[in-house]
């Protein structure tokens, strides 16, 4: 459009210069933020005097005098004496030095821990990629959708393999969730039965996490074998097993659950989300809550975590659920989009209305645990006492992409192989003819019973591999198979 010309009868006044045009451009030397490091370090000494000085203080030491009570205070600090300082290349050779020192061992203990290989693609492109292991809770939806949609791939594994329409964004871990499951149960029986029954073929560790939460919540638990569950008291709100058991065998829980229902008990199942892809599902047995680990869907052991849980149930019981869920709606503009739904927790509701108070789980600060799984593998027990968050949520995302990069078929494949190799292994063991093998099913545990149990897990130790000794006579030994290809 052409630019029309002043009016010869009215001429026009100069141009008001704008502010900016009057201030001089800033020279490229001194940007309007402090250098990097400044940014991030706190204030230096003389800013805390002058601080001091604007409260009215001579120093920081006399503003800390005046405003700390001396009851609350410490007055023998005695530091431990510390080696000089470190610069960063420094720090990782010693550490590196420290790790070289141990030995790291193969692992057949089992007990939901497993071996496994993370595909390159899932490495580089969302386990060491900060566009991932530094994203907090998507609180934002519209700046979020990515993760969301990921988190939702990860209920959806969980709803397909277990047979629940329901399934939360993941959880701390296995223990916390069968926790959760059994604060469920309660909370579906409105408090008014306390005794919660738990298999004695449950994980050793579900079992403990259960029985320091139960005290809090005024439960008994109960561990027995299920042959001998009673339900005569009617105060049992729940019970737990596992499948497959923590010493490999596979039972059917069919009639079970019918006998608990029947008694008005909700019935929570732990199990292996690898199994599932070949067992028939826990949803179609009638189990009321399923609860498990995603370790084994590509994310490594990390000295035992962190690790993303899971729990699923039924429409019914989607408000008692702990925990977040990613639900399906529609933006301003009518189109879909992604958003956290039914967040019944302690900090957006009344602490005594909550169902839990897990938060945790949707963050992704990733830095140390990658530190401690991929350059000192060793050294996990050390680098983990610093974890600044919970990551359960970034590994729910490498379960789910590990799901969604093999696909159904994939992971069925790799389940066959995985029980495959462990028939393999118990027919040898038969063929020898100087050991007793469990006569139940099994998917990759194999129970072995023989005279000299200790004798052989000693003598594997000193071979670098680890072996469970259930018993004087017992060994259970998981088959280790490397659960992808790369």
């Amino acid at each position: 459009m052409a630019r029309l010309a002043p009016s010869p009868s009215t001429p026009s006044a100069p141009p008001t210069p704008s502010p900016a045009a009057t201030t001089p451009p800033r020279p490229r030397s001194s940007p309007p933020w402090p250098p990097s490091p400044r940014r991030h370090n706190s204030a230096t000494p003389e800013e805390q005097s002058t601080m001091a000085a604007s409260c009215g203080f001579s120093s920081l030491d006399a503003l800390i005098d005046a405003t700390v009570p001396k009851t609350i205070r410490i007055s023998d600090i005695r530091l431990p004496k510390f080696d000089a300082g470190l610069t960063e290349s420094e720090m990782i050779a010693h550490m590196s030095r420290l790790a070289n020192k141990n030995k790291v061992f193969k692992s057949f203990i089992g007990m939901g821990y497993y071996d496994t290989l993370v595909p390159g693609v899932i490495l580089r492109n969302v386990m060491e990629n900060p566009a991932w292991y530094t994203q907090y809770t998507p609180y934002q939806a519209e700046i979020a959708q990515g993760r969301l949609e990921s988190l939702l791939n990860f209920q959806t594994m969980i709803s397909d393999l277990t047979a629940l329409p329901m399934s939360n964004a993941s959880l701390l871990d296995e223990g916390t969730a069968a926790a959760e499951a059994m604060a469920m149960c309660n909370n579906i029986q409105k408090g008014k039965k306390k005794t919660f029954l738990v298999a004695s073929n449950c994980h050793p560790q579900t079992i403990d996490v259960c029985k320091t939460r139960a005290d809090g919540f005024d439960i008994k638990v109960v561990v027995a074998d299920l042959k001998d569950f009673d339900y005569k008291s009617n105060d049992v709100c729940g019970v737990l097993v596992q499948y497959p058991g923590t010493e490999g065998e596979i039972l059917d829980y069919g009639e079970f659950i019918k006998n608990a229902h029947a008694h008005g008990v909700k019935v929570v199942m732990a199990t292996d989300l690898l199994a599932l892809t070949v067992l028939k599902p826990p949803g179609e047995l009638g189990a009321d809550i399923v609860v498990g680990s995603a370790q084994r869907f590509g994310v490594p052991m990390g000295y035992g975590g962190p690790h993303a849980a899971f729990l699923a149930t039924s429409q019914e019981y989607k408000r008692m659920m702990p925990g977040r869920i990613i639900g399906v709606s529609v933006d301003s503009t009518g189109k879909p989009g992604l958003r956290m739904a039914m967040q019944t927790r302690e900090q957006h509701i009344r602490r005594d209305k909550a169902t839990s108070n897990i938060c945790t789980a949707q963050v992704g600060d990733l830095c140390l645990f990658f530190i401690s799984v991929h350059l000192f593998p060793a050294l996990g027990v050390i680098i983990h006492l610093v974890l600044l968050r919970n990551l359960q949520a970034l590994l729910a995302n490498m379960a789910a992409m590990y799901a969604v990069y093999h696909g159904p078929e994939g992971l069925k494949a790799i389940a066959e192989r995985v029980h495959g190799l462990s028939c393999a292994f118990a027919h040898g063991l038969k063929k020898l003819g100087t050991a007793t093998l469990q006569d139940l099913p099994f998917f990759d545990t194999v129970k072995v019973k023989c005279s000299n149990a200790k004798a052989i897990a000693d003598e594997a130790c000193k071979n670098e591999m680890n072996l469970r000794v259930v018993d004087s006579d017992t060994v259970s030994d998981l088959i280790r198979i490397l659960l992808d290809n790369g």
